[in-house]
């Protein structure tokens, strides 16, 4: 298990589905997409419409795009 990257901040938090746990599962207030007090996501760092997160349930560093804003082509 990855530490805490030291980036990590609670007043930086995302709503987004970790994809390597499945901590959201079965837990009502994710199901209806609103944010959860327990299920939420560091929010390490943005490009453009990139998020660079971490879950603090198993401590997995990905990066997910929001296809929002500034998007990267796919070439």
């Amino acid at each position: 298990m990855l530490p805490l990257d030291p980036q990590a901040d609670i007043g930086r938090r995302a709503w987004v589905d970790c994809p390597n746990c499945d901590d959201r599962r079965q837990c009502a207030t994710c199901e209806q997409g609103r944010a959860c007090h327990a299920h939420w996501r560091y929010l390490l760092s943005t490009t453009g419409s990139l998020l660079h997160l971490q879950c603090p349930s198993c401590t997995h560093v990905w990066t997910h795009e929001t296809n929002f804003g500034a998007t990267r082509s796919q070439g």
